[in-house]
């Protein structure tokens, strides 16, 4: 029993440390006008700022951004806990919680720990067929090992595994991104399309063998600087993208196919790219037709380049990104648990619940759609700049 003296539980969504996190997100609402504000979590609440910022992707660029989460007045909009619980209703209430990023653009990298290498080298080899998966995951691990965890890219020992495989007839392009010096980056959503906490994530109708993937994703400023941190779901189409790499584009981007959330938490003297290197990250699925629970944990320590390796790569001389980035790390956990008959691995059911979580920075829950029957992404560039543009008019504030 709790006493009268105990703390309130927190809510799971939430880092574990929430008191002493400095939270940003956004959140949509219909007064006084309808639409997407700047947000920061404070004590409990949450706190309308947007009078002091436009968008969070100017909020990530300000030095003062830390000071401004932390000190910054705005109106109330309740406790967090309520705009959670708003999130996942449905239709979610308003004010509810939308993606923590704008107007960023949305990248990602694939391949970037030793698991996702090995099932991303069975897609291809099983051309989209998840029937072969259980025999080709068997075949290859007796051929190269199961854990690649400790080679490094590019490295001489990296090197020399690709000329072994080639000689065998058994290399890949993903293990050119695995191994190699380069890293797969691409483009996962595009600015204002993903999806927040409590949202539906969409499967493209085509798709026959999906999972989810769990992954850290960096919120970066338009000097490349990481700023701070939230969890990611990339939604994978496994038959698609495996029947050709160059459909990676109908296999990653489709409605509602990304979620980002529920907040992103700056880096403080409590919070850095540390925490992050050394966090586990645990996923949860839910069924909501079969009674399915399938559950799992992986470790940071496994990815294969260093965060600040994948900016690197994404960011430079060689690409700049003027309303700044958010990169997700790359999944280190594809769930193969057969779920629907003996060898053939997991598939989402639709309704399923999907929870990524980790003690820093909370917890990203989403039930699983198609994305035909989800609502269509309608809320764009324009349709944000007219909506400050109105709310500058009403309110006199210029920020």
């Amino acid at each position: 029993m709790t006493s009268a003296n105990s703390p309130t539980p927190q809510h799971p969504a939430l880092p574990s440390d929430a008191d002493r996190a400095l939270l940003v997100g956004r959140v949509w609402r219909e007064t006084p006008h309808a639409g997407p504000a700047v947000v920061v979590v404070r004590r409990g609440e949450v706190i309308d700022i947007s009078a002091h910022v436009a968008t969070v992707a100017d909020l990530l660029d300000s030095d003062d951004a830390a000071n401004v989460v932390a000190t910054a007045s705005g109106e109330s909009l309740g406790s967090v806990e309520t705009l959670l619980d708003n999130s996942q209703a449905e239709p979610p209430r308003a004010p509810y919680l939308l993606a923590p990023c704008d107007v960023q653009a949305i990248k990602a990298c694939g391949v970037t720990f030793a698991v996702s290498l090995l099932e991303r080298v069975i897609e291809e080899q099983a051309g989209g067929d998840a029937a072969r998966a259980g025999d080709l995951r068997r075949d290859l691990q007796s051929m190269i090992g199961s854990d690649l965890s400790r080679i490094v890219p590019g490295s001489a020992e990296a090197m020399a595994l690709k000329a072994e495989l080639q000689s065998r007839g058994a290399w890949s392009q993903y293990m050119e991104v695995g191994l190699g010096p380069d890293a797969e980056v691409f483009t996962k959503a595009q600015p204002l399309s993903a999806v927040g906490f409590g949202s539906a994530v969409g499967l493209h109708p085509a798709s026959q063998w999906n999972n989810p993937e769990p992954e850290i994703v960096l919120a970066i400023d338009a000097a490349g600087r990481v700023r701070g941190a939230t969890l990611g779901n990339d939604v994978n189409l496994r038959d698609v993208e495996g029947r050709s790499a160059l459909l990676l584009g109908k296999a990653k981007d489709n409605n509602a196919s990304c979620a980002i959330g529920p907040f992103i938490r700056l880096f403080d003297e409590h919070f850095s790219l540390d925490t992050l290197r050394q966090a586990q990250v645990s996923l949860r699925i839910e069924g909501a037709d079969d009674g399915f629970v399938l559950e799992g944990a992986s470790d940071m320590r496994e990815i294969s380049r260093d965060p600040l390796d994948l900016v690197a790569q994404s960011h430079g001389a060689h690409h700049q990104y003027p309303d700044g980035f958010m990169l997700f790390l790359g999944t280190m956990f594809s769930p193969i648990q057969d779920r629907d008959g003996a060898g053939q691995g997991f598939t989402h059911h639709l309704g399923d619940t999907v929870t990524i979580a980790t003690p820093a920075l909370g917890a990203l829950t989403n039930r699983v759609d198609r994305s035909d029957r989800l609502p269509p992404w309608t809320f764009g560039i324009r349709q944000l700049y007219n909506h400050l543009a109105r709310r500058s008019r009403a309110t006199g504030n210029v920020a």
